[in-house]
């Protein structure tokens, strides 16, 4: 899977910083920049990736 940084803006300017193909913390270090160009976060949701990676990391750690 490739990946993606999609940026979105809506009508009233808010803006939503999406990131497809990263897994743990890779896509927070990815979309870092532009995060900090666009300003403040109000929000994150954190997507199964995001999840699944975490996971992993754990588990690993666990059988060593």
């Amino acid at each position: 899977m490739s990946k993606t940084i999609e940026i979105v803006v809506t009508p009233t300017g808010q803006t939503q910083v999406q990131t497809k193909g990263f897994t743990g913390t890779e896509c927070r270090q990815a979309s870092q920049f532009i995060e900090q160009a666009l300003g403040q976060r109000t929000s994150e949701q954190l997507t199964a990736e995001f999840h699944q990676q975490a996971s992993q990391q754990q588990s690993n750690q666990q059988h060593q």
